[in-house]
């Protein structure tokens, strides 16, 4: 996340513009040119379809946006509300702002530490993964053949012709074994670590 993505304000239409919903769409992309004309270019502003976005690198400039945001859509006769957020770096999420972001390095590791023992705790209480690796091979022959070593280890593998799903506890196991697979697997295939959208098994170790 860049530094000038820190913070975000997210501001969500609380009802419609007077003239209806095809109204209130064309009114809010009015509303985005509007803010960022008025903002300047070290806030960025993006918008949905019943929201607008802005991301500042302070919280002044953050706030600042926002009360532009709201006045302008006061403006338009559109009622809002708004939240603003704060990139937390470990979590790798928006959090409040009052959520205490580590500043020295000894912090970050203990925060780190500390979300790796939640995911594992998590893992061990659901049987579920919360971190897999993801491999897609050349083959379907290559594709077993992994499998197989993977399983030997005694690590649960979802297989799936040529894609292989590696569910394990946390970040730190799921970086690990993607290190390892990418020793162990052709040079073609692709590996990545990632969070586990869908709740694999895992063999706890």
């Amino acid at each position: 996340m860049a530094d000038s993505d820190d913070w975000r304000v997210t501001i969500s239409v609380s009802g419609q513009a007077p003239a209806g919903q095809a109204q209130l769409s064309s009114s809010l992309r009015q509303v985005e040119e509007d803010v960022r004309g008025r903002v300047g270019r070290s806030v960025a502003v993006g918008a949905g379809d019943a929201q607008i976005f802005l991301y500042a690198g302070t919280e002044t400039a953050a706030r600042d946006a926002e009360r532009i945001a709201l006045d302008v859509l006061d403006q338009h006769g559109i009622a809002a509300e708004s939240a603003l957020h704060r990139w937390h770096p470990i979590e790798e999420q928006w959090e409040n702002p009052d959520v205490p972001v580590p500043q020295t390095e000894a912090e970050r590791q203990a925060e780190h530490q500390r979300l790796e023992d939640t995911e594992t705790a998590e893992s061990l209480a659901t049987g579920k993964a919360q971190w897999h690796v993801r491999v897609e091979l050349g083959s379907h022959h290559h594709a077993v053949m992994l499998a197989r070593t993977l399983e030997n280890e005694g690590r649960a593998v979802v297989r799936r012709w040529k894609f292989l799903i590696v569910g394990v506890s946390n970040e730190d196991q799921a970086r690990e074994l993607a290190g390892q697979i990418r020793q162990e697997a052709p040079p073609d295939a692709t590996v990545i670590a990632e969070q586990a959208g869908v709740g694999w098994p895992f063999m706890p170790s």
